[in-house]
């Protein structure tokens, strides 16, 4: 079994006093003075860490372990800690487990923006909002319920209980420490219940761990009325550190409960060889081996995660080739238990897109296999591609592809290489734009955001993933779409504590190919009316299986209905935070031209396919949130409109700039044959309330309550826009309102009246003029990309104006 390879590896919290003179630390002194290649003592390791960087030592210790993938907890409070992003360095997937205590505290240790006391109900309003809206970010859910009150959950806990639990938590003052019972068991069953609706798993703490903690509360066995409780039969959780010492224990429920997995680190490398030897056994005496999972544990330094990682392969060998030996397994049955354990397990548990990729690369348990070469070999077998996707200034989507064993061998960390001049392509052509600033000269590098990668529904050999542009691994380069609008995020939340939740509603038209006096046309595949049950008949296999596939993607679709145009479609999206937004929109760009085409039809999504039709957008609508709370909706009906200071100052601040970032969201020329008068696309310059004719247009959805505004839509974004800039820019032009606190006018809530209102752009020239005119975006937005997003804009204008009939290529392109 020498070939298995570590798949996973989850930092934890865990700190246990460690003796100088244990038996642990003794072992792991000495297989860490063998990593660094210094004396056999502790002076020599401190001095071998003095000298080295911490990049340095941490590529040491990751490198050594061959972790594949990193899911961090970081509720451990340190002096100083990197950020998740930092850890991308080190591994190829890199995720989030939130802590459900630790984000109770954060909420309660604010302010209400009213002023008043946090009351049973707002809290649970507030901390189950923020654990939804962040649901579709993280890979799991923890609760260390276990230190602070124990693990006897009492299901029956209601809200009336927790507000008196509450009260005595908030006496007590700030910062917030949770350690009530009442309000523990009340957030651990909230939790539960979004975890098991968004199909997210629960780690929980149970057996040792801290000085703090009471050992005979942390017992399994405590969990049998949640466990039993019907309401949380579908949920999944993994009870970590092996439950020592009630490892029997945490092996019985693991049996009997279909819900109960299990993980053993901490218990590796933390007890002696036998401890951990026989820890494993003890789990793997009644429970499933499809549910026992490795992690490092691994804490604070990168240490621990090699120790982990190290000590996990030897244990791990250890207890399956015992097992071989006793008759209890074949040597094939081993094999296949060793990569359940060391990775497919946590994939499949965890839901981690690149299942195979990791699964693929499992190898070396021990360097004492007595398995053939040629049977290791064959399991290492893997022929398929990896499509490495990004999205151009003109906003088109494209990709390289690689085998999949390259990504894990090289790609995922150093990228692949791209000639820098492409980021300068116009929408007619593969060559750059005069003046975009970009040469033959030069390559970018893509490096595969692990975090995207998915099975291609349509194709399921074969995985997708979105890329970020960088000058090297670390560096984005200027250019970066992605990067653009994770900085313009950042600003919004450095400045103003502020998110911006994004989801889009997007059209597009189903086109068949005819032929006509002997040439290839695309005509429309039904010209059934808006909302007709033939039409959307017409193409129910397209847009049944359009659905599956995104929802096998994590991406939510909220409707599908049959437009006004012919052969128009709408395919609406859950909202989401912006960035992933973006990422969804690509995704399901891919998904609807790739099934499409399947059936042998063409969908484009391009902005006016017929002169004499309606045209097709991808309005987005938009909401502000703080602490999981939605603060574009006012606090209560008292304010004017229903939408909150800030919300009037971010929506003025589009308002505002919308002229010139229409380059950004309407890019094509094409784009204003669909921005007309009295066709519910937005021609002038207004917002309204529910006004199809307003470019920004207020909405109150099912749900939201009498006299408040939830969100609202900006109608002038289309199919052609690169999602990224697009947002980008809408971004930039709100946090502008919110800097200068600008007032947005009274709503037009009737049909626009031309002779009062300000025309919006009629073309992409006036856009484009409009954003010479207005600079505000240098600050978001680098220079060399403005410039080269305004050349690119000159080009098409330049190319479609001599040339009438070319934009009927586009449906080839968007």
């Amino acid at each position: 079994m020498s070939r298995f390879r570590l798949a996973l590896a989850f930092a934890s919290t865990t700190l246990l006093f460690l003796p100088l003179a244990s038996v642990l630390f003794l072992r792991n002194l000495r297989d860490i003075a063998e990593l660094y290649g210094t004396e056999l003592s502790l002076q020599g390791v401190e001095e071998y860490r003095k000298v080295s960087r911490i990049q340095s030592i941490c590529s040491t210790c990751f490198k050594a372990a061959r972790i594949n993938a990193i899911l961090i907890d970081d509720g451990l409070k340190l002096d100083k800690k990197h950020d998740i992003e930092w850890h991308r360095s080190f591994a190829p997937i890199v995720g989030r487990i939130l802590r459900i205590e630790q984000l109770a505290e954060e909420i309660l240790d604010e302010d209400l923006p009213d002023g008043s006391s946090w009351t049973a109900d707002s809290f649970t309003r507030a901390f189950v909002s923020k654990l939804k809206s962040v649901a579709g970010e993280i890979f799991g859910l923890k609760s260390i319920a276990a230190y602070r009150s124990g693990l006897e959950i009492n299901t029956n806990v209601t809200k009336q209980d927790a507000e008196e639990g509450l009260r005595q938590v908030l006496i007590a003052g700030k910062p917030v420490h949770i350690a009530n019972k009442t309000l523990v068991d009340y957030i651990f069953l909230q939790s539960l219940e979004v975890a098991q609706s968004y199909d997210l798993p629960m780690q929980i703490h149970t057996g040792f761990g801290d000085k703090d903690l009471d050992l005979r509360l942390s017992n399994p066995l405590l969990l049998r009325a949640v466990l039993e409780d019907k309401r949380f039969s579908k949920s999944r959780l993994v009870l970590l550190h092996a439950s020592y010492p009630f490892s029997r224990e945490a092996s019985y429920l693991a049996s009997v409960y279909s819900q109960v997995y299990l993980d053993f680190g901490l218990a590796i490398p933390k007890l002696s060889m036998h401890g951990m030897i026989s820890s494993m056994k003890e789990l793997l005496e009644l429970a499933p081996i499809n549910k026992v999972m490795f992690s490092t544990d691994g804490y604070a330094f990168p240490e621990t995660f090699y120790l982990g990682a190290k000590k996990s392969r030897e244990v791990v060998f250890s207890v399956l080739r015992d097992a071989c030996i006793d008759g209890d397994l074949s040597i094939l049955e081993a094999v296949e238990a060793g990569k359940d354990i060391l990775a497919r397990n946590a994939i499949h548990f965890y839901k981690i897109s690149s299942a195979n990729s990791v699964v693929s690369s499992v190898n070396n348990v021990s360097s004492h296999s007595n398995l053939p070469q040629k049977l290791n070999d064959d399991l290492d077998i893997d022929v398929s591609l990896v499509r490495i996707m990004w999205v151009d200034g003109s906003g088109q989507h494209r990709c390289r592809a690689i085998p999949k064993m390259r990504l894990n061998e090289i790609v995922a960390k150093n990228g692949v290489a791209l000639a820098s001049v492409t980021m300068g392509f116009a929408s007619h052509m593969d060559g750059p734009a005069d003046g975009c600033g970009l040469i033959a000269v030069g390559e970018t590098r893509l490096i595969p955001d692990l975090t995207t990668i998915r099975r291609i529904p349509w194709n399921k050999q074969d995985e997708m993933v979105l890329a970020d542009m960088c000058v090297k691994p670390g560096e984005a380069w200027e250019y970066c779409p992605r990067d653009a609008l994770r900085r313009v995020s950042k600003i919004l939340k450095h400045e103003f504590d502020l998110e911006m939740n994004a989801g889009f509603e997007n059209e597009f038209i189903l086109l068949k190919s005819i032929t006509r006096e002997g040439k290839e046309e695309w005509v429309p595949v039904d010209s059934s009316p808006y909302c007709s049950s033939s039409a959307f008949d017409a193409a129910s296999p397209v847009l049944r299986e359009v659905a599956g596939a995104l929802q096998s993607l994590g991406i939510s679709v909220e409707q599908l209905h049959a437009e006004g145009g012919k052969g128009q479609f709408e395919l609406v999206l859950k909202y989401t935070i912006c960035t992933k937004a973006a990422d969804n929109l690509v995704y399901t760009r891919e998904v609807v031209r790739a099934i499409a085409r399947k059936h042998g039809l063409l969908a484009t999504f391009i902005p006016k396919y017929a002169l004499d039709d309606f045209g097709s957008g991808s309005h987005v609508h938009l909401s502000l949130w703080r602490n999981g709370q939605n603060v574009f909706m006012a606090s209560d009906r008292s304010s004017k409109h229903g939408i909150s200071t800030v919300g009037k100052e971010f929506m003025a601040g589009i308002l505002h700039h919308l002229p010139s970032i229409l380059a950004f969201i309407s890019p094509l020329p094409n784009s204003y044959d669909r921005l007309q008068p009295n066709t519910c696309s937005s021609a002038y310059l207004f917002w309204g309330n529910e006004n199809k004719e307003a470019p920004l247009r207020a909405t109150s959805p099912p749900g939201t309550p009498d006299g408040l505004v939830s969100n609202f839509e900006i109608k002038p974004f289309d199919g052609s826009a690169n999602p990224y800039l697009g947002i980008a820019a809408i971004l930039a032009a709100g946090i502008d309102g919110l800097r200068r606190h600008l007032s947005l006018p009274e709503p037009v809530d009737t049909n626009p009246n031309p002779e009062i209102l300000q025309r919006l752009p009629a073309s992409l020239s006036e856009s484009l003029d409009a954003l010479h005119k207005d600079d505000f975006l240098k600050e978001f937005i680098s220079d060399k990309l403005l410039t080269a997003i305004k050349a690119i804009r000159k080009a098409d204008i330049d190319h479609y104006t001599k040339h009438k009939d070319a934009y009927k290529q586009l449906i080839h392109r968007f």
